[in-house]
């Protein structure tokens, strides 16, 4: 029950900052106080106004904010989210375009667990839906799940992974970002040996940690750091009363924010004091670039701690992937059973997540797979985000990808022709 009580403080503070900057927008903005401007006044609502926004954020789950696709035939289509396959800890969703003919290609985006919502992809999804039919994993906050429905640990994503592609089929492309690659190479491999016909066709692995330790971060050091009974002690807590999952101990969203946040305060702290300059000045608006960004960025969920701990010691510690020595429900998986499905990998030449090295890993491990079927990309100047979702998504690393997709369309041959496809000419 301990850990229940700081799991509730952990919120006492949240909501305690929200209803301090409510207050002071409140008083601050008080229409007696109109008749005698005061800067110091302007400067408290603004201070309340942002503060209030802020921590109301990390409550709400953002919305997709994708509601129509301006189409070749000079038409608006509206985008018709839906749930293709509903599970207790997540969903596989559809971006169905009313009106129009089915794209050619079919891409699921495996989405991150890792204390953000699938939401953080919004830009990745929005720039693939006018040429492909997008399918996304959508992870459900731990918090909000009964405890009755069991554990959710790193084997239970990867199976979910497993049917999620049996659903689609195998003409899919799979598009795999950050965290969930080392797990989505493993659920390819293990449709490889379970079920080879439901094998996708493609397979992009995204600033993903393959092998850790290939380059180390200051996210591998504190997984080599601390001690799995240190992270039980110190990460771990039980959601309060107040939510469906109450009892379930879970990694909190609140926590994995203050992470994220201390990774680069300075930079943070400032952001957020030039927009309270802005809203004194009437220069900031609702959905200005610094809304648009952290109404994103602090959307914080919990994960189960099953998930957190096991990724900690498996992937980061054993290196269970690194080492192709990963079990999924008793069976040992084998990387190298990989023979058919194109592998391409990108990384950013200055991402400090999952450094340049970490990802590309994934092409030795698929020593069945031949070197016309494999790709890599190294983006020059690019952070973690922007190999994603930034500019370098947007010009350089999503045409890559398009074409690595078409070059891999069609279904395979019973064995591997040597000869390299054009989009794999930068194969590994």
């Amino acid at each position: 029950m301990r850990y229940m009580a700081t799991y509730d403080w952990m919120e006492t503070i949240r909501n305690t900052n929200q209803w301090l900057g409510a207050t002071a927008l409140s008083m601050a903005s008080y229409p007696a106080f109109a008749m005698v401007p005061n800067p110091a006044l302007e400067w408290m609502a603004a201070w309340g106004q942002v503060t209030e926004r802020s921590f109301q954020r990390m409550t709400a789950k953002p919305d997709w904010n994708i509601d129509t696709l301006a189409g070749a035939d000079g038409r608006d289509h509206i985008v018709d989210i839906k749930t293709v396959v509903s599970r207790p800890f997540g969903d596989l969703l559809h971006f169905d375009v009313t009106g129009r003919e089915t794209a050619k290609r079919k891409v699921l985006v495996v989405a991150p667990m890792s204390g953000h919502y699938a939401t953080l992809l919004r830009k990745t999804v929005k720039s693939l839906i006018p040429d492909c039919e997008v399918y996304i994993t959508d992870w459900h906050n731990a918090r909000d799940i009964p405890v009755s429905e069991g554990k959710f640990d790193i084997e239970d994503y990867t199976l979910y992974l497993v049917d999620f592609m049996r659903e689609l089929g195998p003409d899919t492309h799979v598009i795999a970002i950050c965290q969930p690659a080392p797990l989505t190479l493993a659920a390819t491999a293990y449709l490889a040996e379970q079920d080879p016909d439901a094998q996708p066709r493609s397979l992009t692995l995204i600033g993903g940690p393959i092998d850790p330790d290939a380059t180390p971060t200051d996210v591998t050091d504190f997984g080599n750091r601390a001690t799995m009974g240190q992270l039980q002690e110190t990460m771990i807590q039980r959601v309060g009363f107040q939510h469906k999952g109450v009892g379930r101990q879970v990694y909190p969203g609140l926590l994995q924010l203050t992470s994220f946040i201390s990774m680069n305060a300075e930079t943070h702290s400032q952001a957020f004091i030039d927009q309270i300059h802005r809203v004194a000045q009437g220069e900031a608006s609702d959905n200005d670039k610094h809304n648009a960004f952290y109404d994103e960025y602090l959307a914080v969920m919990d994960m189960t701690a099953e998930f957190y701990l096991s990724t900690v010691e498996r992937i980061f510690k054993n290196g269970e992937i690194a080492a192709n020595e990963f079990v999924v429900d008793g069976h040992k998986v084998d990387i190298g059973a990989i023979t058919t499905v194109a592998v391409k990998t990108v990384e950013g030449e200055k991402d400090d997540i999952s450094a340049p090295g970490q990802c590309i890993a994934a092409l030795d491990l698929c020593t069945g797979l031949p070197d016309s079927k494999k790709a890599s990309h190294v983006e020059p100047g690019a952070g973690h985000y922007g190999i994603f979702a930034g500019k370098s998504w947007r010009n350089n690393i999503r045409p890559l990808v398009l074409d690595f997709i078409d070059a891999n369309a069609a279904a395979p041959a019973k064995a591997p022709k040597a000869k390299k496809n054009a989009a794999n000419s930068n194969a590994a």
